[in-house]
């Protein structure tokens, strides 16, 4: 994704001295803990979709990069609240904030951020940057609570998987492209276009992270590990529905009560690969990435445009 970083990279530069202002608090510890999100935090994608969008638009202004600000400020704050929700001690290689101060200050700290990201739109009148936003977050949480929910039930369908990823996943890509274009374009037409672009990409995202669950790519999380957490997603979801009852309850009996096994994980991974289901995963991931692909295929050519192909080719073609 070196061009999509190359055409934007002033931009970029400019978004991080911003963001870095947006995080900044009175508070010691408060500080503190912002400073060491900011130091840890990952590849911007989102913000990276924003400016892109804007780009493609009309151009990047300074709504643009408040826009690119909200984003990941909302992102950040939904990253350290899961943490706490998973109790996960690590995120992106380094300690989650939960791992070094718990429960009570991640919450807190994930409050604050959200509070900041509304603020900052109030204050600079981005009523409609603050509304695509503002729904992404509330189906963010509604595909959390209905993946948990599903999750203990054990009776995922396809139709569940694609409703909780859209919510949870693409749901906020979805809007850093809506929230970008509006920011240039103030066109509601091209806002709706760039939000279903987004929204193909993220569900591409999200189907190209549950595969490597299946494979042996060195990811940052073991193999399995969404059989050990009790999630269904897409491969094993086809398989359940593919096989036989008794292989059926076989596998459920393994996610349901041996899913700590490393052999009987391993059993339910040859499973989903000899029903197909990494295959027919794999074809429903290249039609998202084509949806996205045939809605930047309308805009005239860019370098913009450009950058946003590889984005999108980015997604589904990563090793991690």
């Amino acid at each position: 994704m070196n061009k999509s970083v190359d055409i934007i990279q002033s931009e970029i530069n400019q978004f991080e001295v911003l963001f870095r202002e947006a995080v900044k608090s009175n508070v010691p510890l408060l500080d503190r803990i912002l400073k060491y999100i900011v130091k840890t935090k990952g590849k911007q994608l989102r913000p990276m979709f924003v400016m892109l969008s804007a780009k493609l638009c009309g151009g990047i202004n300074e709504r643009t990069y408040r826009a690119a600000s909200l984003v990941e400020l909302l992102h950040t704050a939904t990253l350290v609240h899961d943490d706490v929700v998973d109790e996960a001690a690590e995120r992106r290689g380094f300690f989650s904030v939960y791992a070094l101060w718990k429960n009570k200050a991640s919450v807190l700290v994930g409050d604050y951020l959200l509070a900041k990201g509304l603020l900052l739109s109030l204050e600079n009148n981005d009523y409609k940057t603050l509304s695509i936003l503002s729904d992404a977050v509330k189906k963010m949480s509604e595909g959390e609570l209905l993946q948990m929910e599903k999750s203990r039930l054990l009776n995922i369908k396809e139709d569940d998987y694609f409703t909780i990823i859209r919510n949870k996943t693409a749901s906020l890509l979805a809007s850093a492209c809506a929230s970008g274009a509006y920011s240039a374009s103030q066109d509601d037409e091209l806002t709706e276009k760039l939000r279903a672009f987004g929204e193909a990409t993220g569900i591409a995202f999200q189907i190209k992270d549950d595969l490597f669950d299946y494979g042996n790519a060195d990811i940052g999380k073991p193999t399995g590990n969404d059989i050990r957490e009790k999630k269904l997603t897409l491969p094993l979801i086809f398989t359940l529905e593919k096989v036989d009852s008794k292989t059926k309850r076989e596998l459920i009996y393994i996610i349901k009560n041996k899913n700590k096994s490393r052999a009987d994980i391993d059993k339910v991974i040859e499973q989903v690969k000899l029903a197909g289901g990494i295959k027919y995963t794999e074809e429903k991931m290249e039609h998202y990435k084509q949806l996205a692909l045939n809605i930047l295929a309308s805009f005239p050519e860019s370098d913009a445009k450009e950058a946003l192909i590889e984005l999108v080719r980015y997604t589904t073609e990563r090793k991690k």
